[in-house]
């Protein structure tokens, strides 16, 4: 079922060579990329789409992230091999193989049920085991707090509160915020009730879910 081709290997190559071309300089990040088969987490229909910079259909009606930006926020987060990452929204899994091919140790979020399942299939074809569970993102995990880094990959409404209190002081969270269209921030934790923010360009992202239900 999970077969990476030498033809895989030879796009995801090219693929690697385009993202420095668009200012991904993290030699760490790149390595990672390129050793995460983003064909993995798509459906077999999406195979020579999967090494193109574009977000792409999964369950649920959710997406894929462009690889640009899958590329991006891990550069802007800046893991350290056996940091504890608190990732909120598992999607397809491959955000999460790319910090785990970080040598994070990664705690990850979903709500979708399918997505959690399928993902999981995924890490294990790969032999990672991310610390995966299946339940709301706005709440966090905060039994398994603090973490050093927090990475939400989808588009909040404004700064959860609830997980910049689950990040250590000196820990860093990235996250796309806004309505419509959303400003990428990386936001550091000084101290328990300071934060020093910036923003790093406006981002498209599907949203976290309001309602609280689970599918």
């Amino acid at each position: 079922m999970f077969v990476d081709s030498y033809k895989h290997k030879g796009m995801r190559r090219r693929m690697v060579e385009y993202l420095k071309g668009k200012g991904i300089s993290d030699q760490r990040v790149l390595e990672a990329i390129n050793r995460v088969p983003r064909h993995f987490f798509l459906d077999s229909s999406l195979d020579t789409l999967a090494y193109e910079d574009r977000a792409l259909e999964i369950l649920c009606k959710q997406t894929i992230s462009q690889p640009s930006t899958v590329a991006f926020q891990t550069q802007l987060l800046n893991v350290a091999p056996f940091e504890k990452v608190l990732e909120i929204g598992t999607g397809s899994g491959y955000q999460t193989s790319v910090l785990c091919q970080l040598q994070a140790r990664v705690y990850t979020i979903e709500r979708f049920k399918p997505l959690h399942n399928s993902a999981q299939m995924v890490f294990e074809a790969l032999k990672i085991r991310p610390n995966c569970f299946f339940g709301d993102g706005y709440l966090g995990l905060p039994t398994f707090a603090p973490f050093d880094k927090i990475l939400i990959t989808c588009a909040a409404p404004s700064i959860p509160k609830s997980l910049i209190e689950q990040l250590r002081i000196g820990g860093i969270m990235v996250a796309p915020v806004g309505e419509d269209t959303q400003t990428m921030y990386r936001i550091k934790k000084l101290t328990e009730t300071e934060i020093d923010i910036q923003s790093f360009g406006e981002f498209k992202f599907v949203p976290m879910l309001k309602e609280r239900k689970f599918y």
